[in-house]
């Protein structure tokens, strides 16, 4: 049974709201596991980092191929095989019993998100009318956002489990409760990954891949089922005009030089700037860690998860607002307009983290007292041990509650333990030998450094910070400013974004040109989420935010003054603008 043109397009939209979704539960579903998964793994930091990074460097490796593998497959093949991939993740992460296993899935599961993010918005591309493409590439966004929604949902649900277990004050019983807290956090994701499969072999496949294999008649078909007839031979016939044009003897007699024409360099190098400042603005570390965030910025675990929640309901709506503005107000305007926003948002974020920060404490002498003479640490940090070390550098003891981090070293390579606070003592900080497995590994943990020293080296203290924990008050406050930063973004960059990434590239370097610029953003949010807790344990939560922040200055003036405005036009209509006065 044929589809009505309505119908098809809801199919449409609906698949590629599932694509969203995956790639939003890739992306935000560890942020509530997180803290579960760091008090029962047994895992450092750094080991955290890269689990919380794998889905990116999964990521990174996928767009690499993704624009190829869709020239050759097609894209709706290839939005069925990612799904595949995302189902597959699924049982390897909530089963996984080792570290390796559960960055394989991990890693695994980002290779789908790297091609989902290149192939739905790419089909949408080709696929939408020029009127409907910006709400259309809008729904992957907010089908993204309420990913986050859900896995918020799911936490907090277990949030509220875990106070009830905690009051009983079995220690084996809040750690059983956690464990089991993470693992059916990524269960719940499995449904939406075989829904996408089974709706991408619904799909026709994009009229533009059809064209660009010479399956003329094919292409015309697959226009016909979300547009007129006449819609579809006018789109078809402009696909014509810029194919003759391309290949006529004035475009030039080499394919190579036709690649360095404006129309081609232009558009390509600013998406790669655009979709590069969209990862320094740290959404992909502070979606993530957002509930890490307000923990430490002085909100209970309870709070914390329900403040994570907030922020992804907030994340939702504002994007379902975007969805209804860009193609009235345009992308130009959106994406000024929410880049401010953050950079206000993050100096704000920025300043209430150094209030607290200007006051840690470094312990490293007497914590490196402790160190055992088999070179490892196990420390209880309660109020009482936290005075203890403060009195020892001759700091007064503490009114309220501290959180700790330690810094260390075996060898050359550096590491940084899990935040633990005084007023929750249940999990203790234990440091053991963890040194690179290999030298593989070791050469990307530090390639100056030898790891058959590290493997005899003594445990060095780097830093010891102890930190004040911020009132519940200061926690909202952050919690705020962080609703504000997320807001700005799903106003602007989160829907603009990936219309941006479709849009700019021209049709005959579209694919492979969104693979390059994804692979720039992927690769900058993978080394930004790599080595976000390290950085936060040297130089505090409020350097990074103000990092953040001077990055986004990039972004607001590209935004405010490069970006063309390309609401209500056809992709061919796009590439013709770059194209330039023509030589006389």
């Amino acid at each position: 049974m044929q589809l009505t043109h309505t119908a098809y397009n809801r199919l449409m939209l609906s698949v590629a709201g599932l694509g969203g979704l995956l790639f939003g539960i890739d992306v935000g579903v560890i942020a509530g596991a997180l803290p579960y998964l760091a008090d029962t793994s047994g895992f450092s930091a750094e080991q955290l980092s890269f689990v919380v990074a794998a889905v990116l460097l999964g990521s990174v490796v996928a767009v690499l191929f993704a624009g190829a593998l869709a020239d050759w497959i097609g894209r709706k093949y290839l939005m069925a095989a990612s799904g595949c991939m995302f189902v597959a993740s699924v049982p390897l992460i909530a089963l996984s019993h080792d570290y390796g296993t559960l960055v394989f899935g991990r890693l695994l599961q980002g290779t789908s998100a790297g091609l989902i993010g290149v192939v739905v918005p790419l089909y949408l591309a080709e696929c939408l009318r020029a009127k409907d493409r910006g709400r259309g590439t809008g729904m992957f966004q907010w089908m993204l956002t309420f990913g986050f929604v859900v896995a918020g949902l799911i936490t907090v649900y277990f949030s509220y489990r875990l106070a009830t277990v905690a009051q009983t004050g079995d220690a084996a019983a809040i750690f059983a409760f956690k464990n089991h807290a993470w693992r059916n956090t990524f269960w719940v994701s499995l449904p939406a990954g075989v829904l996408f499969v089974a709706g991408s072999l619904l799909l026709a496949e994009s009229p533009r891949w059809l064209f660009a294999k010479g399956r003329r008649e094919a292409a015309f078909a697959a226009l016909s089922r979300s547009r007129s007839s006449d819609e579809a031979a006018l789109e078809l016939r402009e696909m014509d005009e810029v194919d003759r044009e391309r290949r006529s003897p004035s475009a030039g007699a080499h394919i190579r030089d036709s690649l360095l024409q404006r129309r081609y360099v232009v558009p390509f190098v600013l998406a790669c700037v655009i979709l590069t400042c969209n990862q320094l603005t740290g959404i992909n570390s502070i979606i993530p860690y957002n509930t890490t965030i307000l923990l430490q910025a002085g909100l209970s675990d309870v709070q914390a998860h329900v403040g994570s929640l907030v922020f992804s309901i907030v994340n939702f709506l504002v994007t379902m607002i975007a969805m209804m503005l860009v193609d009235r107000v345009g992308r130009k305007f959106l994406l000024t307009l929410g880049s401010a926003g953050i950079i206000l948002s993050l100096v704000a974020t920025g300043l209430l983290f150094h209030r607290t920060e200007a006051h840690r404490v470094d312990v490293r002498a007497p914590v490196q007292a402790m160190v055992t003479q088999a070179q490892t640490l196990s420390l209880r940090f309660d109020a009482a041990t936290a005075g203890s070390l403060l009195t020892a550098v001759g700091e007064p003891a503490p009114g309220r509650p501290q959180s700790l981090e330690i810094l260390y070293s075996y060898g050359a390579f550096h590491y940084a333990t899990n935040v633990v606070r005084s007023n929750d003592p249940a999990t203790p900080l234990a440091i053991a030998r963890a040194v690179p497995a290999n030298r593989v590994e070791a050469f990307f943990a530090n390639p100056f450094g030898r790891l058959a020293v590290a493997r005899t080296a003594p445990l060095v203290i780097d830093s010891a910070y102890v930190t004040p924990l911020p009132r519940q008050t200061n926690g909202w406050l952050v919690a705020l400013t962080l609703y504000l930063f997320m807001a700005s973004f799903a106003i602007g960059p989160g829907v603009c974004v990936w219309l941006a990434l479709s849009e700019l590239m021209p049709t005959r370097i579209r694919s492979n040109g969104m693979s390059v610029a994804l692979f720039l953003n992927t690769g900058t949010s993978t080394v930004i989420a790599a080595v976000f807790l390290p950085m936060v344990g040297k130089y505090g939560y409020s350097t990074m935010f103000f990092a953040f922040a001077a990055c986004t200055v990039v972004y607001l003036l590209t935004a405010a003054f490069v970006l063309p405005e390309t609401k209500g036009k056809t992709l061919e209509e796009i590439e013709e603008r770059f194209l330039g006065a023509p030589q006389r």
